[in-house]
């Protein structure tokens, strides 16, 4: 389902990293630039001596956790000593910071890794975290448009007009959010929140995907049907990391699953149940979409938050729209100061009411879970306790950068655009709305 009518461009994206390219965007307003060169100061860094040294981790093909174990074991160090203020694609050219605690500069020559680049900035005070984090400029091609270059402007302009009518994107997840390759980050959270760590275990570890490698793909089946953990950290390829890890706990305790899962760094661990809370809040959205309710008035017994100066929304301002504030409320929705949010379900974070709410209540009884067992009595450090989410994201600076000619074919185009958007919300979203995809699998997605 799309949030707007107009008609999409087709095409298809990621044909190659550079096609993808995403930089981070602080709340100062520096930006993690991809281009090589001097790093302009961010977050008032500077060359005295503070605790943490502030980054540019430019990073081609590779996914976030990763790359940043590769910089550590280059450095000597262990992971968590590297700060991130947000997760970035792996099938892009991405440039984000990070800070490095305790680190001199000059240690940074340590680092080769190929297609890794880390640059200095500066020290800096704190430990980098999403409230650092404002957005993400994109700069993105899409190929194998089989349309006229007019006819794409005018589809381009239609449906961003459409979007920024409706104040912006419908603020899903994107489905990176629930992994790229093999889409199992929310099966492995449902399964952990409904307290089947074993279940859970098999899932992260065996359960295979088509788009994998194909050793990786034999190595998941052949310990699907074995359960030899110890057999399995023999056969299993190096490049599954975290996999080997939960295997050498397991192979010292074949029943101890919630050690295994306590052997993931704990930002992949937490990524487990917020996919399920993503998974159930992209429910919640479609449904509401689905019967007919606009992203930008709200029903009574909806949830509402106020919108910083950035134009951030703030999850814990959120209130229950009742019959008595209703008119002011949606007049404070025309002017943007609020926005219609709903719940990412946690054992705090309460449903909506009204009509909102009972869809809501309908979803988690087909999904056969409550509110109260995303309290993980085995793993409580990555228990969810909810919080609320904007439906509606805002794109800043939307723009043609360049149409040309694709692979020399005079009939099929391919096009360059750039834009912003806030922290938390996903370029795959704005592109399904101008692309609308008949296969969005086929198209890059």
């Amino acid at each position: 389902m799309y949030a707007t009518d107009s008609k999409g461009i087709g095409g298809s994206i990621r044909r190659t990293p550079e096609d993808f390219l995403v930089e981070e965007v602080l709340v100062d307003g520096s930006v993690a630039s991809i281009s090589d060169g001097p790093c302009k100061p961010a977050l008032g860094a500077s060359p005295a001596w503070q605790r943490f040294l502030l980054c540019v981790l430019v990073k081609r093909g590779w996914d976030t956790f990763a790359a940043i174990k590769a910089v550590a074991t280059q450095l000597g160090v262990d992971q968590t000593s590297i700060h991130i203020a947000g997760i970035k694609d792996a099938k892009a050219v991405t440039a984000q910071h990070v800070a490095i605690e305790n680190e001199p500069i000059e240690d940074l020559e340590k680092v080769h890794v190929k297609d890794i680049e880390l640059r200095p900035i500066g020290y800096f005070r704190d430990a980098l975290s999403p409230f650092y984090l404002l957005g993400n400029r994109f700069t993105i091609t899409i190929n194998d448009i089989h349309h006229t270059e007019a006819l794409v402007k005018l589809r381009l302009a239609e449906t961003v007009s459409k979007l920024e009518a409706q104040r912006g994107i419908p603020n899903f997840f994107g489905h990176q959010r629930f992994g790229t390759t093999r889409a199992i980050t929310h099966v492995v959270g449902r399964a952990i929140v409904n307290g089947s760590l074993e279940k859970a275990a098999m899932l992260f570890l065996a359960k295979p995907s088509p788009h994998e490698h194909p050793e990786s793909r034999k190595a998941r089946e052949t310990l699907q049907s074995t359960h030899d953990f110890a057999e399995a950290l023999e056969y299993f390829p190096r490049q599954l990391r975290f996999e080997r890890l939960m295997l050498r706990r397991l192979v010292e305790n074949p029943t101890d699953f919630a050690g295994a899962f306590q052997s993931l760094p704990l930002k992949l661990q937490l990524l487990f149940v917020q996919a399920y809370q993503a998974y159930l809040f992209n429910r919640f959205l479609s449904e509401r979409l689905r019967h007919g309710f606009s992203l930008n008035a709200a029903e009574v017994g909806d949830y509402v938050v106020r919108v910083d100066r950035s134009s951030l929304p703030m999850p814990k301002t959120g209130q229950l729209i009742t019959t008595g504030f209703f008119a002011e409320v949606n007049d404070s929705l025309r002017t943007g100061k609020v926005r219609v949010a709903l719940p990412l379900v946690g054992f705090v974070q309460g449903l909506s009411e009204g009509e909102m709410g009972r869809i809501e209540t309908k979803v988690l009884q087909e999904a056969g879970v409550k509110t109260a067992s995303f309290k993980v009595r085995e793993l409580p450090r990555i228990s969810g306790k909810g919080e609320l989410r904007a439906i509606v994201s805002p794109i800043r600076d939307f723009r043609i950068v360049e149409i040309s000619r694709d692979c020399g074919s005079p009939r099929v185009h391919r096009v360059k655009v750039s834009f912003m958007l806030m922290r938390g919300s996903y370029a795959t979203m704005l592109l399904r709305e101008v692309m609308k995809p008949r296969d969005p699998l086929a198209a890059g997605f």
